[in-house]
């Protein structure tokens, strides 16, 4: 077989999907492409359910308790599946443990070694990664992968990275074109349908976000996978976060995905938070707090860029859904402060709070972060109150 000779056998079930779209229920216009559900544990992937976050953890996996610490700071950032890789014997070993105690999912991350992805199977994951590209004589195990994963009921991620492209494509197509990407990820596809083995979630992922969206949007035309969106080796905080804001935001937009997972040179929380607030900016995820603050100009009588670091970090972690304005001057200041469920405006050394539309008190200028916190709690008291006594009336528990 010559490398532009790669055959690709007949792909069943490969047409655009003709189903009904499904609307996500915050913004109609947004129309999410229809595909086949998988389940990763309890959590539905694909076929209209939610768009799931995911990220990976950074400890060793051999490391038990340190692992299992940091799948609970992603878990409390709002992850809904975590991904483990095991390059080694002990972290295959440690996989019964971590999955026994885990709050959330856990997929087994496997290069190298096929043998892994059986002791991830009967470990209990609830999923399992595999790089077609860089394991040994992967093609050759899919029959038995296959035959483990489907009595077990463990789906599988067909996870295609440019880095690790099979060098058959690359000689075929140059380098790493989303074409490449596409015909790797659908080659593999059909092994495994060639064994009647579907339960599969596809991801194509290259580190450039214009490559990253032809490449989904050609694999979205060409089967009904459910599809891991991933900007690969995306960067810094800073950088990594819009790179993947503006890939998936394009393809989200479009429908096509299911499930996301933004990889940053930062902690794995991080990931998280950048990947939830992707979503709820396109109304695919309920929204918890949200910073509204002016970006700054020669009108400013206050540090702005220093309050609102304070009020945001003051409110890390606030159990109740908030939009909470920071404005600099009178300008814009008022009507924003009002447009949120609280907010300030400040100016000559004091901030005058705003509670859904009402100017309540104004404070010292070193006293606004306290009060915004003062304010949130009452609101949310007040809420909590009115829908207990909501419930009652309709004699149901709240």
């Amino acid at each position: 077989m010559t490398a532009v000779d790669l055959p690709l056998p007949p792909l069943p079930g490969r047409a655009t999907p003709t189903d009904p779209p499904t609307t996500a229920t915050a913004h109609p216009f947004l129309v999410r492409r229809p595909t086949r559900q998988i389940h990763v544990g309890p959590v539905p992937v694909g076929g209209g359910a939610r768009i799931t976050v995911q990220t990976m953890t950074t400890t060793l996996t051999a490391d038990v308790d340190a692992t299992l610490q940091q799948i609970a700071e992603v878990t409390a950032a709002g992850c809904d599946i975590i991904r483990v890789a095991v390059p080694s014997q002990d972290d295959a070993d440690a996989l019964p443990r971590i999955v026994e105690r885990s709050p959330i999912p856990v997929i087994a991350d496997i290069h190298f070694q096929p043998r892994y992805v059986f002791q991830a199977i009967d470990a209990g994951c609830a999923a399992v990664r595999v790089n077609p590209g860089n394991i040994k004589k992967f093609d050759d195990r899919i029959a038995d992968i296959s035959a483990a994963a489907t009595a077990a009921g463990v789906p599988i991620r067909i996870g295609v990275n440019a880095g690790s492209l099979d060098p058959r494509l690359l000689a075929k197509h140059g380098k790493a074109t989303p074409e490449a990407l596409v015909e790797s990820a659908l080659w593999e596809c059909s092994l495994f349908e060639e064994h009647g083995f579907q339960e599969l979630k596809i991801a194509v992922k290259h580190h450039d976000p214009l490559t990253v969206i032809a490449a989904y949007r050609q694999l979205s035309q060409q089967c009904a996978y459910p599809l891991h969106l991933g900007v690969t080796e995306a960067g810094t905080a800073l950088q990594g976060s819009i790179k993947s804001a503006v890939a998936f935001g394009i393809l989200l937009s479009e429908g096509i995905g299911d499930t996301i997972r933004v990889s940053l040179s930062t902690s794995p929380v991080e990931q998280v938070k950048a990947g939830c607030h992707i979503l709820s900016s396109l109304g695919l995820r309920p929204r918890k707090l949200e910073i509204v603050s002016c970006p700054g100009c020669g009108r400013l009588q206050v540090d702005i860029h220093k309050l609102a670091t304070q009020v945001e970090a003051a409110f890390d972690g606030f159990p109740h859904p908030l939009r909470v304005a920071v404005m600099g001057c009178v300008v814009n200041g008022p009507g924003e402060a009002r447009e949120a469920d609280i907010g300030v405006s400040s100016g000559n050394g004091k901030g005058q709070i705003f509670v859904q539309g009402r100017t309540v008190r104004t404070v010292p200028e070193s006293r606004i972060v306290e009060a915004l916190l003062e304010e949130a709690l009452k609101l949310t008291d007040t809420t909590d109150a009115d829908e207990t006594d909501h419930a009652a009336s309709q004699g149901r528990a709240p």
